[in-house]
């Protein structure tokens, strides 16, 4: 457990934000996922007084529905997350009761820069007791302590209950639909996996593999929805997908000239070559960065959602970020305790090959297992800040294996079966990491 002495400068920080962040930018009835399990949701045990809040697998039933008015957190319409009998103290549980008016235990402050929620006024956060997962565990206030996994939480939605639109100022939809529009606005993206449920640590890609849903051919880009630079379109991406039926664009054939997958225990990205001139960007457009977050908290797009099941069935990716160009593309999506910095998107200038070192060649669509990456920025006990001068260089790309392959990739339908003649996977050797690749954003230079 955390010592109070070691949260003043977490607690400072958070009674400095200002108002306008006191709740998150999804709107509606929300899921509240803790950084350590997104698969787990803030949950109400009963619809009465007194009753204990608790961690729960997310199902997306009414106790697990809040919404965030006036600096309270209500579930059920009328009850308002709670301080049970306003003890002040650390390790105190959480409970549900009947709102009532200016209430100091049932007042809430939301950060949606460190995602933490914060008992107004009090310099505590809700906080999952010791980082246990167990389905039950009671959830209570201590002392804040800046970057505790167990102190943040993420908003969201099931993937089987979207909003039309997730943000305020959102200019496409979240509820796609199950067609697909080469002038559709679907801001619901996706990364699937072969073999859902498998553990990330221990995957064979040749086991149950179905070839016409694997990552590599299953996922989706942010790119404009009209032609222009995606600095100037990148509060308006839409989703591109290689799967048709997901209500979004679809991207056209011919536009991926290389795909390579990589999923770790922590993330999975996706790297790669083509033509996006095909997705509405202008040539030589060197591109730029869309993300969770945005330099105003919303996201790049505005109310852009990402799932997958790579490390569960709709799982929402609550940390992402992708860089994309007229000739490079590059997408990460992270879970767990350093998915924050592991997804971290400070370096928006800085381009694909320095924030995603991987393989970017053309020619080559395979999916592999790889290890995790050394977070962005990060060097020993520094972190570097862009525009520092010098500029240090990027990471190697770690180790990767188990790869199959596949001769291209185009737009297919939802939920294809492998049939009799397609094309098997094909395992390789070990790859190990190589400086550089053709056609990588050239390394900075300092």
């Amino acid at each position: 457990m955390i010592s109070p002495s070691l949260w003043s400068v977490g607690s400072l920080a958070v009674l400095a934000v200002t108002v306008s962040a006191q709740t998150p930018e999804f709107i509606g009835e929300l899921l509240l996922q803790p950084q350590i399990n997104n698969q787990k949701c803030l949950t109400a045990s009963a619809n009465n007084d007194g009753a204990a809040v608790i961690l729960q697998t997310c199902t997306g039933s009414a106790n697990q529905k809040w919404t965030f008015t006036g600096g309270t957190i209500t579930a059920f319409g009328n009850k308002c997350l709670d301080v049970t009998k306003g003890v002040d103290q650390d390790g105190t549980k959480l409970q549900v009761w009947t709102c009532s008016a200016n209430n100091a235990n049932q007042q809430w402050y939301y950060s949606k820069w460190d995602n933490t929620v914060t008992w107004t006024g009090k310099g505590k956060c809700i906080d999952v007791a010791e980082g246990n997962q167990a389905d039950g565990t009671l959830i209570q206030v201590w002392g804040c302590y800046n970057k505790s996994p167990n102190q943040v939480w993420s908003t969201g939605y099931l993937p089987s209950a979207l909003p039309n639109k997730s943000q305020n100022g959102q200019s496409g939809t979240n509820s796609c639909g199950t067609g697909s529009s080469q002038s559709a606005n679907c801001q619901t993206a996706w990364i699937k996996l072969s073999s859902p449920g498998s553990d990330p640590q221990e995957i064979s890609l040749t086991d149950e593999y179905n070839v016409s849903d694997s990552s590599a051919s299953d996922f989706c880009l942010w790119a404009p929805p009209y032609p222009g630079t995606v600095g100037d379109t990148e509060r308006e991406a839409v989703a591109w997908c290689t799967k048709s039926g997901r209500g979004a664009r679809t991207i056209p054939d011919g536009t991926l000239q290389g795909v390579h997958f990589v999923r770790t225990s922590e993330y999975v990205q996706i790297t790669g070559a083509g033509d996006f001139t095909k997705m509405n960007i202008p040539a030589g457009d060197s591109g730029g960065e869309m993300d969770n977050r945005g330099a105003d908290g919303k996201g790049n797009p505005i109310g852009g959602l990402l799932y997958g099941n790579t490390f569960g069935a709709g799982l929402q990716y609550h940390e992402w970020t992708e860089f994309i160009s007229d000739r490079e593309f590059c997408i990460r999506a992270c879970i767990g305790p350093r998915s924050k910095q592991l997804c971290n998107h400070i370096y928006d200038i800085m381009g694909c090959w320095w924030n995603i070192p991987a393989n970017y060649g053309a020619g080559v669509y395979e999916e592999c297992v790889g290890d995790p990456a050394t977070p962005m920025g990060v060097y020993g006990t520094s972190t570097w800040f862009q525009g520092v001068s010098p500029t240090p260089s990027p990471h190697p790309a770690p180790a990767s294996s188990s790869c199959t392959t596949m001769s291209t990739i185009g737009v297919t339908p939802l939920r294809r079966s492998l049939q009799v003649g397609a094309e098997a996977p094909v395992p390789l050797q070990r790859r190990y990491p190589v400086p550089s690749f053709p056609g990588a954003t050239p390394m900075p230079i300092a």
